[in-house]
């Protein structure tokens, strides 16, 4: 018995034409200004800290890519109960992830990059686990990408370092993230 649905069909090439248009200029058109604002800083971070712009470029255009998809999917209904409340926690986990990026910033000394990269690989383990039945491998992979990356001990090191060259940008993605946080966005 064939199974065709056109809500499917449609829902799978808007996943795959939004996901083309992961370009800042369709970012500011799906991402308010402070997340817009964060993407950028983000892009600066891995690109000072790799030395290659291709790569940070890739990082940030799939953690929008993967951005715009699960917003599709919640939009159409996607989500099963349970899948739900896995939601919930991983937006419970990316504030108290934001929260924590803020108090590492703000208090002097009180960096530790393993609670940091601990905050994000359980974030990635729990956003794969969402998405699971959703997503493609390739998204996997990128989500898998994107928090590996954030996640290096070395980078976060480098960004905590308030001597270090990456410190005026987190500056920026911590004042930006205290400003979603006020706002109840994150």
């Amino acid at each position: 018995m064939e199974t065709f649905s056109s809500k499917d069909m449609a829902m799978k090439a808007q996943k795959k034409i939004l996901s083309h248009m992961a370009s800042k200029t369709m970012v500011n058109m799906f991402i308010d200004d402070t997340s817009s604002e964060i993407l950028d800083e983000l892009y600066r971070v891995s690109k000072e800290h790799s030395g290659n712009r291709t790569k940070a470029q890739k990082v940030v255009k799939d953690l929008i890519k993967v951005a715009v998809k699960i917003g599709v999917l919640f939009r159409h209904n996607q989500f099963s109960p349970e899948e739900l409340g896995l939601a919930e926690e991983f937006k419970k986990k990316l504030h108290t992830g934001a929260m924590t990026a803020i108090s590492f910033h703000e208090v002097e000394f009180s960096f530790d990059k393993a609670v940091m990269a601990g905050i994000l690989t359980e974030s990635r383990d729990m956003l794969l686990k969402l998405v699971d039945k959703h997503l493609t491998p390739k998204s996997h992979g990128r989500i898998t990408n994107v928090f590996n990356h954030y996640a290096d001990q070395d980078l976060l090191e480098n960004l905590y370092n308030p001597k270090g060259k990456l410190w005026p940008h987190l500056t920026k993605i911590c004042a930006g993230l205290d400003k979603l946080v006020e706002d109840g966005k994150l």
